[in-house]
């Protein structure tokens, strides 16, 4: 079983910056951020590997930066140059298997932290 917490949510300016943060227990071998907004599916932001590779949505490419600290079991998400489309519900998932995690198939979600829409 593995369980998630995310933190990190809250009041930014247009264009300013956030960052997430994801305190895990379980397996952690790829670590990931998802987004939902009001009314839309969710989707995924990006994803890191215990080894460090990455993948990013084509929305956030250059703005965000997904890091993690294995020996702590934690993940991060930083966000620049926000922009209004950037609100919704961030969630930390967590899953043994890389692409199965990115396509939602296989992995565990935490609760999520509201990042609200810039002003």
């Amino acid at each position: 079983q593995v369980q998630l917490q995310e933190s990190g949510g809250g009041s930014v300016q247009s264009g300013g910056s956030l960052k997430l943060s994801c305190a895990a227990s379980g397996d952690t071998r790829c670590m990931a951020w998802f987004r939902q907004a009001t009314g839309e599916e969710r989707e995924g932001v990006a994803l890191i590997a215990a080894h460090g590779s990455t993948t990013y949505a084509d929305s956030v490419k250059g703005r965000f930066t997904i890091s993690r600290d294995n020996p702590k079991n934690s993940v991060f998400l930083l966000m620049n140059s926000l922009k209004p489309e950037d609100t919704g519900m961030y969630y930390c998932a967590a899953g043994p298997n890389y692409l199965k995690l990115w396509n939602e198939r296989a992995g565990y979600w935490g609760q999520g932290t509201q990042v609200p829409s810039p002003h």
